[in-house]
């Protein structure tokens, strides 16, 4: 073997052994709320790095939050808006938070974009109803569908000793750097009438 057969090869390895976690899979949430049937977990970084990368443009970003959560906490630029859940108006003093029903046509409006095959990721707050969704889906047929473990604001902090202790700013589409807007394109938002 000559001497550049062997440079090269040892390149491709190096160059290989770098790139292959911007496109690995996240492993298995410890929280069971997250776990989906077909076992795919991405964080919200690495969703926006599998994007930008996508020259065809061919993968799809749902963000399944309700539409006030899309338009006042912020969403990932080339997100489309699809709730899971929608909003009763309704308070539930247990979990002390406005009580969320699932949305009848949430599989309807998906089939009206992507199909079985194609790739999708759902992203919501922290990941629980982006885990839903997937499940919905599962059932649907679609096969490869990831669920964005982090949501767009990401986990709580922990930490009584920070100022951010019970905020979502660990982690999340928010927190990463990735690109995010308030501003509205109504392409984005199928479920919402224009008038």
């Amino acid at each position: 073997m000559t001497r550049k057969f062997l440079m090269a090869c040892f390149t491709i390895f190096i160059a290989a052994f770098l790139i292959q976690p911007l496109f690995a899979d996240a492993p298995l949430p410890a929280n069971t709320a997250k776990h989906t049937p077909q076992g795919k977990y991405i964080s919200a970084r690495e969703t926006y790095e599998r994007w930008a990368a996508d020259t065809k443009k061919s993968l799809v970003i749902i963000d399944v939050r309700i539409p006030e959560e899309y338009v006042f906490v912020g969403h990932p630029e080339m997100a489309i808006n699809i709730p899971f859940k929608v909003w009763t108006g309704k308070y539930d003093p247990e979990k002390k938070m406005v009580a969320l029903d699932e949305n009848p046509n949430f599989v309807s409006e998906i089939k009206k974009i992507a199909k079985p095959s194609d790739t999708i990721y759902l992203s919501c707050r922290s990941g629980d109803r982006s885990a839903l969704a997937a499940k919905a889906l599962d059932k649907e047929g679609y096969k490869n569908v990831y669920s964005v473990i982090d949501g767009f604001e990401g986990d709580l902090v922990s930490d009584p000793e920070s100022y951010f202790d019970g905020k979502r700013m660990r982690n999340g589409w928010k927190n990463s750097g990735a690109p995010w807007t308030y501003g509205l394109d109504p392409k984005l938002m199928p479920t919402i009438p224009l008038k």
